[in-house]
């Protein structure tokens, strides 16, 4: 199972494109476990995470993040793909990460 994480400034719109991304998921019968949250809530999340993904609002905070942990991947999700709500593509772009 893989296990992503994506974090935005309030963790409202990253709830939105959550839930697209577990129906493209289940679509493909893909076994991720994806969750959503404020960036100020993952501080303090000690949950496993594969894929941390970053709403473009917080974007600037990718080198942080890419320093914490040599297991985990990180990214800023694509303004066009999280504009448009696009749970399959970005769900593609969170596993070709694990590539």
């Amino acid at each position: 199972m893989v296990n992503i994480t994506l974090i935005c400034a309030g963790g409202f719109s990253t709830s939105m494109l959550m839930n697209k991304m577990k129906e493209a998921a289940a679509k493909k019968g893909v076994d991720v476990e994806i969750r959503a949250m404020a960036e100020s809530n993952f501080e303090k999340f000690d949950g496993p995470t594969d894929v941390l993904l970053l709403g473009p609002q917080v974007g600037h905070l990718l080198d942080q993040y890419q320093n914490k942990s040599e297991n985990m991947k990180v990214s800023v999700i694509d303004m066009m793909d999280y504009g448009m709500m696009d749970g399959e593509k970005v769900l593609e772009d969170a596993l070709s990460l694990l590539n």
